[in-house]
């Protein structure tokens, strides 16, 4: 029997075929899991899906984080077509590029309050909206980096964000365990996405990663997704809490 079969999972996060959501995409349905998959926008549809139609997505659906009735249509349309929700990955960050690429200090009070929405306050939006469909337990995932806990060169207001992104991570593990509702955190070595190319010298932090890790290599999004396919299975049943890094162990190095 596969690891995740009877399981439905929603995904949100997926830019295109090559990030994070969708090797974890491809990896829950390698596993057996019936998934949904989330798209910003008309105009980020055609790269998202042929990642969905890859994975057969029973639901196929526009999400915009910073449209509360769109949240809310969402998962009334899960309600109504599951009746139930066993996993969701919330694989989605943004910071406007003017407040990424200054200093933290510089960062305007608008750039911080959107990045923070965006990319911690709508993981505790979905968490609330999925809580009740994970009436036998489940599992909530959402991605973080390493900027979280050191400083590193040009990650700027983002670390600060992923810091608290984690810290959230945490107390929803601690207020939902007894829902039998795990919250875990991935937290991947860098890699080449979308996403990742709006980081200034991204490139600069690719060789390094790869020289200091202790594999000496970079970690791929399939490894992602074995990791995260994992981490809502039931094999992982005692795991909540985490920030679980999948980065060839770059985190160990000093």
């Amino acid at each position: 029997m596969k690891l995740l079969n009877g399981k439905k999972g929603l995904i949100l996060g997926v830019a295109n075929d090559k990030s994070i959501a969708a090797g974890c995409a491809r990896a829950f349905f390698e596993a057996g899991a019936e998934l949904a998959i989330t798209y910003l926008n008309d105009s980020a549809k055609p790269f998202v899906q042929p990642v969905a139609d890859s994975v057969n997505a029973t639901l196929f659906e526009a999400l915009d984080v910073e449209d509360d009735h769109a949240f809310d249509a969402l998962f009334e349309r899960i309600r109504q077509e599951w009746g139930q929700l066993d996993f969701v990955l919330h694989s989605i960050a943004y910071c406007p590029a003017e407040d990424l690429h200054g200093r933290v200090m510089d960062c305007s009070r608008a750039g911080f309050a959107q990045a923070m929405d965006i990319s911690v306050h709508s993981f505790l939006r979905m968490a609330r909206h999925a809580e009740p469909l994970m009436k036998q337990g489940g599992c909530l995932l959402t991605v973080s980096y390493y900027g979280a806990d050191k400083v590193i060169d040009h990650y700027n207001i983002m670390g600060p964000v992923k810091a608290a992104l984690e810290a959230t991570t945490r107390y929803m593990a601690a207020e939902l365990g007894t829902s039998g509702i795990r919250v875990n955190a991935l937290s991947p070595g860098p890699i080449e996405t979308r996403a990742a190319s709006g980081i200034a010298h991204f490139d600069t932090l690719i060789d390094e990663a790869r020289e200091q890790a202790p594999l000496r290599r970079l970690v791929t999004i399939e490894e992602v997704g074995d990791m995260a396919a994992f981490l809502v299975s039931n094999r992982a049943r005692s795991i909540t809490g985490n920030v679980v890094f999948i980065d060839g162990g770059h985190n160990v190095m000093a």
